[in-house]
């Protein structure tokens, strides 16, 4: 989850709007200039290897394997060696957390399949990257980033892995998050965690590749894996995927489950794929999703869950699409502002009937009571996180864990605290009037006052809005200076979005997100396809040093 600094922020932004309707060419002239005065003028690009893997999408490697000039033990060597080019060495993007010691044997394994003809589907053999909040029943640790949680791998499989490992993925490895999923302070540093360190965003090493899903959103940018798998609260897919330029599907709450992973609320948590383009997320989508005996929300999944999303990757799918534009939850910086005109246009281009202005409800009605959901929520799901972990953690109870942080705090505080945590000790059970209250107006205001009556009103097939403002510098002095963000409608809803590349301020990227109603991934997917094939903004990391104000 990113911190509800960022919705601060992203509520302000929304009043301080830069509306550019039918902006001419004289207009767009003095916002490229502001832009240009407020943007970063970036230096000289850093020297990295070149790699045969990169931005390589997962349905050209499949069909390498296929056509047999590559394995998949080969591939997740090659990934192994990036890692050590890159990530640990080089421009140092401490993206990885922990490798998986057994990532070789399993492409071996799906080697010897392959060659006796059985191959599972389009993952089979490809690696993967999952975040260290996810369980994995293997070598590997599930900690969140937290020295707190070190200890013993966790018993079972997350779901989701054993829905991956069926599929003839490979897990390669666990990628560094905001630690604690950024649910520990207020005043925290996105991609810091005790256990991993600072990850960086490829494209600017001194720019914050955001939260929470920092790792993945690093790596996968950065072609140190095919596809990855991120989680998020409220922003921890959707914003780390605009900043590190790739893309990012935040799924219905239950279509994917999350039996096995680290919680911070049971009425928001989900995994979700990322990857760097739209088909590569629809492959991992289709092979994460499917109802859970372990997750009660996934019986609602019933129905709505497809075991192949590339059906929907249409080229002309945006042609006669209505796409409402959320002028209102733009405004984050001038570059933001001109590159979502030029997505709008590209939209119309493409033959989608734009109805420009649908203004979103403003932020700040909601901001305190889903804080407070949040707060009882995080509290009564860790517990019983924990409790089922059992023996193979050493702490038992958010408590304990605080008094751990409190006692190890020159390794686990040295830059921000855990007031967080601290107030959500302090809340009682879900059956408070204070939580059911919250819970109710957050629904009402985002929901029923907002999404539904948007979508019914204007008969949408999705609304866009800008994803972001572009990365700021990493500070762990003053912790994170959010540039804005447009994650919460659907994260409190318990909708889908996904975050397509749309821009630059500079080498910065920005994102362009589009919003659904339940169950709409396939719309959603088909569209931001057809955007991404309209547009084909996304290019590269650099990995740049740093990037200075002109």
């Amino acid at each position: 989850m990113d911190r509800r600094k960022f919705l601060g922020t992203t509520a302000l932004a929304g009043a301080g709007l830069v509306a550019l309707p039918g902006c001419t060419t004289e207009t767009r002239e003095r916002v490229q200039q502001r832009a240009d005065k407020r943007t970063d003028s970036v230096t000289a690009a850093g020297t990295v290897p070149a790699f045969e893997f990169d931005e390589v999408s997962v349905a050209a490697l499949q069909k390498r394997m296929t056509d047999g000039s590559l394995t998949s033990v080969k591939l997740t060597d090659a990934y192994l060696a990036r890692m050590d080019e890159i990530d640990s060495a080089g421009p140092k993007l401490r993206s990885v957390i922990e490798r998986n010691p057994d990532a070789r044997s399993i492409a071996e394994a799906m080697d010897k399949e392959r060659a006796e003809g059985n191959v599972r589907g389009p993952m089979h053999g490809i690696p993967v990257l999952v975040k260290d909040n996810i369980d994995s029943a293997d070598q590997m640790m599930t900690t969140a980033g937290s020295l707190a949680m070190v200890g013993t791998p966790a018993p079972k499989d997350a779901f989701i892995l054993e829905r991956l490992r069926a599929a003839g993925a490979v897990i390669l490895g666990k990628t560094n998050l905001s630690e604690w999923a950024n649910f520990r302070s207020s005043r925290s540093t996105s991609g810091w965690s005790g256990r991993g360190g600072q990850t960086r965003n490829p494209y600017v090493l001194d720019r914050n590749p955001c939260g929470s899903s920092s790792g993945t959103g690093s790596s996968i940018a950065a072609s140190l894996a095919a596809v990855g798998v991120g989680t998020e609260t409220d922003g921890s897919i959707i914003c780390p995927s605009a900043l590190c330029g790739i893309v990012g599907l935040k799924p219905t709450i239950g279509l994917v489950s999350r039996s096995g992973i680290i919680p911070i609320s049971a009425s928001q948590d989900t995994a979700g794929p990322m990857g760097r383009t739209v088909a590569d997320v629809a492959v991992l989508l289709g092979a994460m999703a499917g109802e859970d005996p372990r997750d009660g929300a996934t019986a609602a999944s019933k129905g709505h869950v497809e075991s192949d999303y590339t059906k929907f990757l249409d080229a002309n799918a945006l042609k006669g699409a209505r796409i409402g534009v959320a002028r209102n939850l733009a405004g984050f910086h001038p570059a933001a502002d001109l590159a979502f005109e030029t997505a709008i246009a590209a939209l119309t281009n493409a033959g989608a009937i734009v109805v420009d202005p649908v203004n979103a409800p403003n932020l700040g009605q909601f901001d305190d009571a889903e804080m407070e959901v949040l707060l009882y929520e995080f509290k009564d799901g860790l517990n019983k996180y924990l409790a089922e972990r059992g023996a193979t953690v050493p702490h038992k109870s958010l408590a304990e864990l605080i008094a751990y942080n409190t006692r190890e705090a020159a390794a686990e505080m040295p830059y921000f605290g855990q007031e967080l945590f601290e107030r959500a000790e302090k809340k009682g059970t879900l059956g408070d009037a204070a939580y059911k209250k919250a819970r109710a107006l957050c629904l009402r205001l985002v929901r029923a006052e907002g999404l539904d009556r948007i979508f019914a009103q204007h008969k949408l097939d999705a609304l866009v809005a800008p994803s972001n403002g572009p990365a700021w510098p990493t500070d762990h002095v003053n912790g994170d200076r959010y540039t804005g963000g447009n994650s919460s409608y659907a994260a409190i809803a318990g909708y889908p979005t996904i975050t397509v590349p749309m821009g630059f301020a500079t080498e910065l990227p920005l994102g362009l997100s589009f919003l659904g109603t339940a169950w709409a991934e396939g719309r959603l997917i088909g569209l931001a396809h057809s955007f991404e094939q309209a547009t084909k903004v996304r290019r590269p990391p650099r990995f740049l040093p740093t990037a200075t104000t002109g």
